[in-house]
């Protein structure tokens, strides 16, 4: 009896952990690990993580936070006019790319349930100031689908949630935002 038990404790167990690792970039997230330390192992997220390093923000986000990050995959950073991506990676932009970089980062911790709880009191949108300072507006887009507006009104689609880290979450999303 005691085995079944420890058994079935211990299959409970990994089922509750499995369902907390989340696959992104072809590769897991761990919750005990750091948002830098999984988004580095993300195929999806290479320029977004080029861009944290050139940033010098790397320390900021392996920190202790919490922070929710809205990271691009790397089709949304293909998708800016041509020459973009290089001319924020340059030293002498770094300040510039710092700004967009933060931007894309809300103090706390932000998963679906507290965002659309945030849209639902705005009765249908949600103004969130990010670490660089301006605003992000969140709508819904059906029942489970949050979409992203920047300062300049490009929307973003949030394509995977709650990528849960031991300092916050990551939502991903389908577009660059632009302060």
């Amino acid at each position: 009896m005691k085995r079944f038990t420890l058994l079935t404790l211990l299959v409970g167990f990994c089922a509750t952990l499995q369902a907390q690792t989340v696959m992104v970039g072809g590769e897991a997230m761990y919750p005990k690990k750091d948002i830098v330390s999984n988004a580095v192992n993300s195929a999806d997220h290479t320029t977004l993580v080029a861009a944290v390093k050139a940033a010098g923000l790397v320390e900021t986000l392996q920190g202790d936070g919490p922070f929710t990050v809205f990271a691009p995959v790397n089709d949304a950073f293909e998708n800016l006019p041509e020459g973009t991506v290089e001319a924020l990676l340059k030293p002498e932009a770094k300040a510039k790319l710092q700004a967009v970089l933060t931007y894309h980062v809300i103090p706390g911790v932000l998963d679906f349930k507290a965002l659309k709880a945030k849209i639902m009191e705005g009765k249908g949108k949600a103004v969130l100031t990010t670490v660089q300072g301006a605003k992000l507006t969140f709508m819904m887009n059906g029942e489970h689908n949050i979409l992203v507006k920047d300062a300049q009104g490009n929307v973003a689609n949030i394509t995977v949630y709650d990528v849960y880290q031991k300092n916050g979450v990551i939502q991903v999303i389908d577009s660059v935002l632009m302060p």
